[in-house]
């Protein structure tokens, strides 16, 4: 039987659904397939499992996890430039897909190879000489002094926790959708003030 393109990507649409919802070990192939409506045997016919299935959504999804940083990465701008189109990005694309940070945290925190073998997505972001950057900028006195892993570790938090602890917020402070997304966008300028501010103090001072 000869595969049909449109078949192939319904498939796809429903795993990345169950999959984001669950999980790579919270549901099954069958499951996938009552979702894509169609039977299991043609969802195995053209992914002969679901390890090979996930693999393919998950990769799917770190490529859109990691690409607006290479793109903003790769700018021939100045590192507080940088800062803040990334955050401004960040928001505009989590806001389209919130549901992205929690799936692969969730993945890549399971034991198991699939989610592991990641490192040519952050190779990609090494390559932009991003990293190079930084410790030039630092060596200079124009960005405080800072390893690479508390940067990762502040910029991700700042960016990825206001999405993923959405529904949390919106029951603890008894907020609706229309009041969630503004509060939102006034974070995501306070976030900008505030690394920007933190990370290049000299630019702050001069501002003053």
């Amino acid at each position: 039987m000869k595969k049909d393109n449109s078949t192939e990507q319904k498939i796809k649409d429903a795993a990345r659904a169950v999959f984001i919802a669950k999980g790579f070990s919270g549901c099954s192939t069958r499951e996938i397939a009552k979702v894509a409506g169609m039977n299991f045997a043609l969802v195995n016919y053209y992914f002969r499992s679901k390890s090979q299935l996930f693999q393919l959504i998950f990769n799917a999804a770190m490529e859109d996890f990691t690409n607006t940083m290479v793109e903003v990465f790769s700018r021939d701008l100045t590192l507080p430039e940088k800062m803040k189109i990334l955050i401004e990005k960040e928001y505009e694309f989590l806001s389209q897909h919130p549901e992205l940070p929690s799936f692969i945290i969730q993945e890549t925190n399971r034991e198991s190879e699939i989610a592991h073998d990641n490192l040519g997505f952050f190779q990609k972001i090494s390559n932009t000489g991003i990293f190079q950057q930084c410790l030039e900028a630092q060596q200079k006195g124009e960005m405080r002094e800072i390893n690479i892993f508390n940067l990762t570790l502040l910029i991700l938090s700042n960016c990825h926790y206001p999405f993923m602890s959405r529904n949390m917020l919106k029951g603890m402070l008894k907020l609706e959708d229309a009041q969630l997304i503004p509060n939102i966008e006034i974070h995501k300028k306070h976030v900008s003030d505030l690394l920007i501010a933190y990370l290049f103090p000299k630019i702050s001072n001069n501002e003053e």
